[in-house]
C-alpha cells in the first residue's frame, strides 16, 4: 500500500490502466532496444531507436505529479513550478475537493509514516498516481520516468496508439490477469468497459457475468462468488 485514501481509484481503473500499458508497452518494444527523453518546454516524451534514431514514438506528456525521497512527499502538477494548475492534472484537484480527499486537493502530501520511502515503494507509489490520473481524467497511457536524485515524476501521454477494443484486449487479457491481483474484478471490468468506451450488459441480478461489446466483438466475464474472474469467452468480428 501507498497512498491509501489512493487506492481504491486506481484499484477501479486497474484492467483499464493495465491494458493501456500493455499497448504502450508494445509500442515502444516495436523499437527494439530504445530510450526516452522527456522535453518538458516542448511537453514530450520521446522513445528512440537505439540502432536507428529516426525511428522514433513521441508523445504529448502531461505531468501529473512528482514523487520525490528527500522531502518524502508527492507534489501534485497543478502546484508544480513546471506543471500547468488549470492543465490535465487539475480534475484530480477538482475530485479531491468534491469528495473531501485531502490526498488529491493538498499541493504536496507527505508519505504515510510508515513508508520506506525507498525507490521500490517510489515506484509503486508512481504506478498507483497513474492508474488515479488515468481513473480520474479517462486519459491513457501513463508513464513513470526517474528524473534523478531518486525522485519519480508520473505523465499522461497523448501517443499515437490504437484505440483499446474489445478484440485487442481479449488478446492482452491473459497478460494482464497474470499480474493483477484485482480488488474487485466486478468493479474493474465495469470500468474497463467505460473508460474503452464500450457496452457493457450484465448477466443477471447477482452480476454472475458481464458482456463487453464494441464493433470489433464481444468478450463475457464470469465471476465467482467472491467476484473474482474465472474465465472470459470471446467472440469477434472478422473486422476485429
Amino acid at each position: 500500500m501507498t497512498f491509501a485514501a489512493l487506492q481504491p481509484l486506481a484499484d477501479r481503473a486497474a484492467l483499464f490502466t493495465a491494458l493501456r500499458q500493455d499497448t504502450l508497452t508494445a509500442a515502444a518494444d516495436a523499437l527494439g532496444e530504445h530510450r526516452w527523453d522527456a522535453d518538458m518546454a516542448a511537453g514530450t516524451l520521446t522513445f528512440t531507436a537505439d540502432a536507428d534514431p529516426t525511428r522514433t514514438l513521441v508523445a504529448k506528456a502531461h505531468l501529473i505529479a512528482t514523487i520525490a525521497p528527500g522531502p518524502r512527499s508527492l507534489l501534485w502538477a497543478w502546484a508544480h513550478p513546471q506543471g500547468d494548475a488549470e492543465g490535465v492534472a487539475a480534475p484530480l484537484k477538482a475530485y479531491g475537493d468534491q469528495h473531501g480527499i485531502a490526498e488529491l486537493s493538498t499541493a504536496e502530501v507527505p508519505f504515510p509514516a510508515e513508508a520506506a520511502g525507498d525507490d521500490e515503494w517510489i515506484t509503486r507509489a508512481a504506478h498507483t498516481i497513474g492508474g488515479v490520473a488515468v481513473e480520474l481524467t479517462g486519459r491513457s497511457p501513463y508513464y513513470s520516468a526517474p528524473v534523478g536524485g531518486g525522485t519519480r515524476a508520473v505523465f499522461l501521454l497523448d501517443a499515437p496508439l490504437p484505440p483499446l477494443t474489445v478484440a485487442a484486449a481479449v488478446v492482452a487479457l491473459p497478460r494482464a490477469l497474470q499480474t493483477l491481483a484485482l480488488a474487485d474484478a466486478r468493479t474493474a471490468v465495469w470500468d474497463l468497459a467505460r473508460l474503452a468506451g464500450w457496452t457493457l450488459t450484465w448477466a443477471d441480478e447477482a452480476f454472475s457475468g458481464a458482456t463487453v461489446s464494441d464493433s470489433t466483438g464481444t468478450a463475457t466475464f464470469r465471476f465467482d462468488e467472491h467476484a473474482r474472474i474465472t474465465g472470459v469467452e470471446s467472440s469477434l468480428s472478422t473486422q476485429g
